[in-house]
């Protein structure tokens, strides 16, 4: 089950408080006499409560599997097959080479998917030989037009 995510009042119509800042969005409980939040009004947001608690058997598991947070390819060589991985911030190449481990150890990454970034990485490597072609091809039409 996925935690539900609580949000500050008013955080979707004012910048300061987090409308399209992700790390302004921070949970500050409603304090204001009249406030609808606080009141529990029907259609509000809901606030944090002690029942939204996940169970401690199930709490931060995915499939009842341990995340485990990984960097570079030494630590994926602990895993286990079949286990939950959460990268960390790389570069394309680390992931490239990430790719070929998941698929070995048939790997559940939590936070990325490889399908769409290697469809992305053809393009962008077709892009990129594209461009190297156009310009070798104007580089040859110009000597040919000072000849």
């Amino acid at each position: 089950m996925r935690a539900k995510t609580f949000l500050r009042r008013n955080t979707r119509e004012y910048s300061k408080l987090g409308l399209r800042r992700k790390k302004l969005q921070k949970w500050r409980a409603p304090k204001g006499r009249d406030n609808k939040m606080r009141l529990r009004e029907k259609g509000r947001p809901s606030s944090v409560e002690i029942g939204y608690k996940q169970d401690t058997k199930t709490r931060g598991k995915i499939d009842d599997r341990e995340i485990r947070f990984v960097q570079n390819i030494s630590d994926m060589k602990d895993l286990q097959k079949g286990s939950v991985v959460e990268l960390g911030r790389m570069g394309a190449k680390k992931k490239l080479d990430l790719m070929k481990v998941v698929k070995e150890k048939d790997l559940k990454v939590v936070n990325f998917s490889f399908g769409l970034f290697e469809k992305s990485h053809k393009v962008k490597k077709e892009k990129k030989t594209k461009k190297k072609e156009a310009r070798k091809k104007k580089i040859a039409e110009r000597k040919e037009a000072k000849k």
